[in-house]
Order: structure tokens, then sequence, then C-alpha cells
């Protein structure tokens, strides 16, 4: 029996509910990451003992669960957008917005599948509009493509805002204080693919970077839902 399906216990002297926990939850983690969370320190943020909790939440990892599905509610549009690639766009824009609210979150992406009922309602709004273009395997590989490619690029990029953070120094900062090893090594000449991209490169910033890395894998998303299905490609030789 999943969290979702366990009843919560009567309402007892002082007002606590999931909703109260989550949220305490939710705070702890935006202000110290994951490794804030527990019972414990959740109960102390609502000033009950601990053993209260028990009857709401059985383990820490059904907490964590509560708490994605609370956010997985900030990425669900209030509006379905038009066609499958703005759907998946939006939702995967917005999913990033959360993961910058949230940092946490990232390191929650990817698993198994969340199943509260608003990392559902993500997913039904994700596969509804794909209705009756392609067959349900073409869809899946689909949807999976641009999730692991949104994951991957959002945890990057968490992560590049947590090493500025543990540094102290900004990206570019940290590009300078680099720059004379980096000089040293591409002046050996050993890298000369990695030296004409060091040299002539056009840096761009994370939201940029991020939203056309989406596009070129809607791209190819969308070109395979334009091939006629049974279509194969062989190479001639």
């Amino acid at each position: 029996m999943t969290v979702w399906d366990r009843p919560e216990p009567p309402t007892r002297p002082a007002p606590l509910d999931r909703e109260r926990i989550v949220a305490a939850a939710v705070a702890l983690a935006d202000e110290g990451g994951l490794e804030a969370v527990s019972l414990r320190k959740v109960a102390a943020r609502l000033d009950v003992g601990p053993m209260r909790l028990y009857g709401y939440i059985s383990t820490k990892e059904e907490l964590f669960d509560l708490m994605v599905d609370e956010v997985y509610a900030e990425i669900l549009p209030e509006e379905q957008p038009g066609d499958w690639r703005e759907v998946l766009r939006v939702l995967a824009h917005r999913t990033r917005q959360a993961c910058l609210r949230h940092e946490w979150l990232a390191d929650l992406l990817g698993g198994r599948p969340a199943l509260g009922p608003n990392a559902l309602a993500v997913t039904e709004a994700t596969l509804a509009v794909f209705d009756g273009l392609t067959d349900l395997d073409t869809v899946m590989r689909a949807v999976e493509t641009v999730n692991a490619y949104f994951t991957g690029a959002i945890r990057r990029e968490i992560a590049n805002l947590r090493a500025e953070r543990a540094s102290g120094l900004s990206e570019r900062e940290w590009q300078h204080a680099s720059g004379p090893h980096v000089r040293r090594l591409l002046a050996t000449g050993r890298f000369p693919a990695l030296a004409r991209f060091v040299h002539d490169g056009n840096e761009v910033d994370a939201e940029v970077s991020f939203a056309t890395g989406l596009d070129w894998v809607l791209d190819a998303v969308a070109a395979r839902l334009a091939r006629p299905a049974g279509v194969t490609f062989r190479i001639s030789g």
C-alpha cells in the first residue's frame, strides 16, 4: 500500500496532517538539501514529537515521494498547450524552473516513476497529446528520450550551481582562475579540437543551452514521428 492509499490518522490535539508535514519537509530541503530532511527535523520544525509523524508517514522515502509530488503540482501547466511538441517543451522548461526553485528535486529525477496524483497528472498530460499520432511503443520511446535529455541537462546545471557555491567562484571567475593551466595544456598541441572550441566557441548561458538542446531533441522526435510505420533504413555497400 502506498502512502497515498493509506488514510491519515484521526485529528489529535495539536493540528497535524500530511500537508503540513510535507510543507515543512520541502522548506527544510530548500534550505539545506535532502540531507537536511529527516523525520526528526521535520517534527522539530512543526514543534511536535517525532513519533507523531509515524501515523502519517512510515519512512523517509515516503516523505520524499510526497515532497516530489508536491513540486509536480508546480510543473503541471494550468492550461494544456497545443501540440505534442509544445507540451513536451513546456513541461521540460517547467521542470527546469521547478528544480531551480527546489534544487533537491534534481537528485530525485530519473528514478522509478513517481506515483503521486500530481506526477500522474503530468504523465497523463504528456501522453494524452500523442493520442492517435503513432503506436504506443513509439510514444514511450519519444517521451523517454525527451525526459532523458532534460533530466541530464538539469542535473548538470544544478551540479554547476552547487560547485559555484562550494568554491565561491562564478563560472566566469572559475574559468579565469583555470586559464593558465588550460593554456599550458593547449600549447602542447595535444588537444587541437579542444583548442578550437576554447578559442572560437561561443559561450551561451544555461537557459539558452537548455532550450537549444531541447529543440534538437524535439526535432529528432518529430523526424521519427513523420517516418511511416515499418520503414527502415539500409546502408548499401
